[in-house]
């Protein structure tokens, strides 16, 4: 089905890098033929198609329904829900109002059991079981509540991530929230779409530190910002580390690129990377096209050399703290009650349970902001939801909500810690049902054995890892296993990540271990006991 004439992936790349997708990989091939951007039109016009009852959405091009349209956020479940879309957004900085809750809301209603949302790992909404006929409205209204789904799939930038606590936070560096709406409206020209920075070789990811607790996981990220005050100025700025990433054939923790930023050129060194990155990066495997991997090639120094000359200036080398940096800052858990830098208020935070949100929970978390936290919500990157600018003497009053008998400012160790990607409820790529596993045996778990502190454990269907099993203190990443000589849903094991400074990522432990509670309690007991000093409970 042609629509119009819509414009080829090869209108704003140079020819060497025509070239290279000329000879690359069937997805370089297929952005050749129609860029992403084209969606963004099109959308419309196949959402006004399918309500006029004139074709169905299995009659649509398949590589427009099941690839393309994840330039325009919708991502199609054709083995899971055939005909529905995971819509995902871009959030900056993790921060929503109630009226986009509401909106939220309202989109999903008419899908009854089919609709629900989740919390990303990366501050971000996903909503689910949305149909084609319905998405353009719901981009439109993204548009007009200040929010898009553009560019949030396929070869372009994720969610920009910061600090929860930005702004509030009395340890606070640098409040990132400016910071990442400003690097979101430059990639997406403010919501719009760019098509400059459409046709990426892959996905790329930028996090924003506010703090040394380091909330936004620089080390995970393409480009991580890390705040750090100038020795000689003390103006805080950024030291930056590049290529991190997760995929099937590698993990990466991201290297120091030596360079301090001012922040007043943290956009437009984005920019710069990104732009070097789509004229540059390789188009051929593409297991192998993420930024490190040109990093690797080039080596970090001719990296850093061919940056500066893009941006026309040398950059600053990074600097380093002082001798408070001799021992690395303890991570915060932000879930719970806690004073901000405003005398009189105070964030509170509480535990969605891996993440997932019913229609319903949206209205439920939009009326307690409106109540008690002037309209504001935030999420983590924990996949929780945090509540600021809360009067003190009210505090008492909100706990006593509802809301906060199904999402705990006080839950358990293990399940206040918890992380799950979507598993294979929804998910193609999947190999193991993740949610609801995660969300049952964090419930046991915490029956048979009482842990001394935080244990953070995070669940992947598959090696993509998008519930970051590589950073948990525990990770369970889906795997084939056998039990009794029949195939069943298994998970490899990971221990010992940390995230915020010093941060390490984990090693595989075990293998094909049965996904079951009668296989994996026992063997998770053993691991809270001899490596987090847990302790089992009589029985």
């Amino acid at each position: 089905m042609v629509l119009h004439a819509a414009p080829k992936g090869d209108a704003h790349l140079p020819d060497r890098a025509v070239e290279r997708a000329r000879g690359g990989n069937k997805f370089e091939k297929l952005k050749l033929q129609k860029d992403g951007s084209a969606m963004w039109t099109e959308i419309h016009e196949l959402a006004a198609i399918l309500r006029d009852g004139n074709t169905s959405w299995d009659a649509i091009d398949a590589d427009d329904i099941d690839i393309r349209l994840k330039w325009a956020g919708l991502f199609h479940r054709r083995k899971r829900t055939p005909g529905r879309f995971m819509m995902r957004l871009k959030v900056p900085n993790g921060i929503l109002s109630s009226q986009q809750l509401r909106f939220f809301a309202t989109c999903l209603r008419p899908y009854g059991p089919h609709g629900c949302g989740d919390v990303t790992t990366r501050m971000n909404i996903q909503l689910r079981g949305v149909l084609l006929e319905h998405a353009a409205q719901i981009c439109d209204g993204l548009y007009q509540l200040g929010l898009t789904s553009f560019m949030s799939g396929m070869d372009n930038v994720r969610n920009l991530v910061g600090s929860p606590l930005a702004g509030i936070d009395p340890l606070e560096m640098v409040d990132t929230r400016q910071l990442c709406h400003d690097i979101n409206d430059m990639i997406t020209d403010s919501r719009k779409g760019r098509p400059q920075l459409t046709n990426l070789p892959r996905k790329f990811n930028i996090a924003v530190s506010g703090s040394r607790d380091d909330f936004a996981h620089t080390h995970i990220n393409d480009i991580g910002l890390v705040p750090m005050a100038h020795p000689q100025t003390a103006h805080i700025g950024f030291n930056v580390v590049i290529g991190g990433f997760f995929s099937i054939k590698r993990d990466a923790e991201a290297l120091p690129m030596d360079v301090w930023l001012p922040q007043s050129d943290v956009v437009r060194f984005c920019e710069t990377v990104l732009l070097w990155f789509r004229d540059h990066g390789d188009r051929k495997n593409r297991q192998a096209t993420r930024l490190m991997y040109m990093v690797d090639q080039l080596g970090m120094k001719t990296f850093r050399d061919q940056i500066e000359s893009a941006m026309g200036a040398p950059l600053q080398r990074a600097v380093k703290g002082g001798p408070e940096y001799d021992q690395p800052a303890e991570r915060r858990n932000v879930l719970g009650v806690h004073p901000q830098k405003q005398p009189g208020l105070s964030w509170v935070a509480a535990c969605v349970p891996a993440g997932r949100l019913e229609t319903a929970d949206f209205d439920a978390i939009a009326h307690i902001a409106d109540k008690y936290s002037n309209g504001e919500v935030r999420l983590t990157v924990e996949q929780n939801i945090l509540f600021p600018n809360v009067p003190n003497e009210r505090v008492q009053q909100m706990l006593a909500e509802h809301l906060f008998e199904r999402f705990s400012v006080a839950p358990g160790r293990i399940m206040g810690n918890l992380v799950s990607c979507t598993g294979a409820q929804f998910c193609g790529l999947a190999l193991i049902e993740t949610k609801n596993r995660a969300i049952s045996l964090a419930e046991e778990l915490e029956k048979v054995v009482h842990v001394p502190r935080d244990v953070r454990i995070h669940w992947t269907g598959c090696p993509n890892s998008c519930g970051q099993v590589q950073v948990a203190d525990i990770g369970l990443m889906g795997c084939p296993a056998k039990k009794d000589g029949k195939a069943v849903e298994g998970v490899k094991i990971f221990v010992g990540g940390k995230i915020g400074e010093g941060a390490e990522l984990g090693e595989k432990v075990a293998d094909r271990i049965p996904a079951t509670k009668e296989d994996l309690i026992p063997k998770l007991v053993d691991i809270l006991v001899d490596q987090f000093g847990g302790v089992r409970k009589d029985t």
